[in-house]
């Protein structure tokens, strides 16, 4: 059949082809011809029959969002590609084409059933993102290292691969080495595992696997603590404090210090350096643990916020769920008595009192309405002033700690300065008995080049410190500001009226 689909001329995947595909696919008879003159849209389309075209390239696939299946087999396709859009693809078939390498599956995250049968694979890989396969099949492929089965022991809910026809299916252990690796494994070959059999093989590679399953154990305790590193790190940069945990930023201030570096030869300087970056770090930690308070107050503030308009929405609207059950029990019979009523006089005094009724429930209504925004308008200015004062206080007192900061590096510099003068008058006099490396060393030239290599150390330090105060409050400004913005939109949008159930959803809240 491949054979017989190469010899025909390749085709392109257009709009023409698609919309042919999915009209023959759709609906018949009168649905069909219905579908036909209104049109199909691709974006609706579940299921894509695309085999036996002669296909080269897979494209202007993009419009199929909603697309569940696709049949691509018994083309010429040489690569994987133009499948980003499919998000929501379940099945895919791609056998009995001349694909040489398993790529441009990454945003599949819903694929359960993967085709690659009778292409040129060599490798399998480029799979990670098919957490939810279930079957593969890659069967009359070049895949010869056995190896490859050890990549598929991620696939947690893999229950049915096909390798036959693949240089490893020849080999004299390829069935208990399948079977040992992968023993969630139901059907190997398109054959149920036999349980026994299976127990077997795990016997036989038992010293194999379990080393296995250490590295993996530990692969995993290693993963598991960069993801904790992460979230952890996402909890800081929350606080605005990232990095402040440490020594990081007293590194950062060396790490583009020539001048610095080279000064740190002097006699001196090192137990200077030691005393600086203590000082220096123990004021960084207060930052933190300053900023790590202030978020669970801010977190605290606007808890409480949404719990408070939560509560005057609820209350709101149940005051006016029961002015309404009482109207109703109030008139659950007027309708009726109207109608039944045959004294024109009679009728119009009961229709009068009906609609007065309805219009006193109405004003009720309102006036509810206009209470609840007040309240809620008065809760919102309320948290915008505690916000902002929360704000407000947080950069006061990390700008107060960042001039302890530079207060520090004044000292430091002013320190250094000294050391290097004194070293320079003994390098005068020739009473340095120090061995400087020769880059030091033309720093003492004379005083005015020295004084400058000092200084530039100074500024580099002063700048860095500078700059990261400023990247604070400008960040936690802004999203202060992000956030009250958010509130008063939230706050000019119409309230929830009373009428409204208590099972109905609300806005969400910032």
């Amino acid at each position: 059949m491949n054979r017989l689909c190469n010899s025909l001329e390749p085709r392109v995947m257009d709009d023409d082809m698609l919309k042919l595909a999915v009209g023959e696919q759709g609906p018949q008879e009168e649905a069909g011809q219905l579908a036909k003159q209104e049109g199909i849209l691709f974006k609706d389309v579940l299921s894509l029959q695309l085999d036996f075209q002669n296909i080269l390239r897979i494209d202007n696939l993009w419009q199929f969002e909603s697309l569940r299946k696709l049949q691509l087999d018994n083309n010429i396709i040489e690569r994987i590609e133009g499948l980003e859009s499919l998000t929501q693809l379940v099945w895919l078939d791609l056998s009995f084409n001349n694909i040489e390498a398993i790529e441009g599956l990454d945003t599949l995250v819903n694929l359960e059933d993967l085709s690659l049968f009778n292409n040129r694979i060599s490798k399998i890989d480029s799979l990670d993102a098919l957490v939810k396969l279930q079957v593969l099949s890659l069967g009359n492929n070049h895949i010869g290292n056995m190896m490859n089965i050890v990549y598929l022991r991620q696939f947690k809910d893999l229950r049915a691969l096909s390798l036959s026809g693949n240089p490893i299916a020849e080999a004299e252990d390829y069935k208990m080495f399948v079977w040992a690796y992968l023993p969630d494994l139901v059907y190997l070959d398109s054959r149920r595992i036999d349980d026994n059999m299976a127990r077997l093989a795990e016997i036989k590679h038992q010293y194999s696997i379990d080393e296995l399953k250490h590295r993996e154990h530990l692969i995993q305790a290693r993963l598991e603590e960069e993801r904790a590193q992460r979230e952890e790190l996402e909890e800081h940069k929350a606080a605005f404090v990232e990095y402040l945990n440490g020594s990081f930023l007293f590194d950062s201030m060396y790490a583009e210090d020539v001048e610095g570096n080279k000064l740190a030869y002097l006699h001196g300087v090192g137990e200077l350096l030691v005393t600086y970056k203590d000082k220096f770090v123990i004021i960084c930690l207060n930052i933190f643990e300053y900023g790590l308070k202030q978020q669970e107050k801010r977190k605290a503030e606007l808890h409480t916020f949404k719990e408070c308009v939560h509560e005057a929405i609820q209350e709101n609207q149940e005051q006016g769920k029961q002015r309404i059950a009482k109207f109703e029990e109030k008139h659950l019979l007027s309708l009726s008595a109207i109608r039944e009523e045959s004294d024109l006089a009679s009728m119009e005094v009961k229709i009068v009192e009906y609609s007065e009724d309805i219009t006193e429930l109405s004003n009720v209504l309102m006036t509810l309405e206009m209470q609840l925004v007040e309240q809620l308008e008065e809760t919102i200015n309320m948290f915008e002033r505690n916000i902002i004062d929360l704000v407000g206080l947080f950069i006061e007192n990390v700008q107060s700690l960042m001039a302890q900061c530079r207060d520090l590096e004044n000292h430091h510099h002013e320190k250094l300065l000294e050391i290097s003068i004194n070293t320079l008058e003994k390098m005068v006099k020739g009473e340095l008995d120090e061995d400087l490396p020769d880059d030091v060393r033309a720093l003492f030239v004379d005083k005015d080049t020295l004084v400058n290599a000092v200084g530039a150390s100074h500024d580099v330090h002063l700048l860095k410190i500078d700059n990261r105060e400023d990247e604070l409050v400008t960040r936690v400004n802004s999203w202060c500001t992000h956030l009250v913005d958010k509130v008063s939109r939230y706050n000019q949008q119409a309230a929830p009226t009373p009428l409204a159930t208590s099972q109905e959803e609300t806005r969400p809240l910032p």
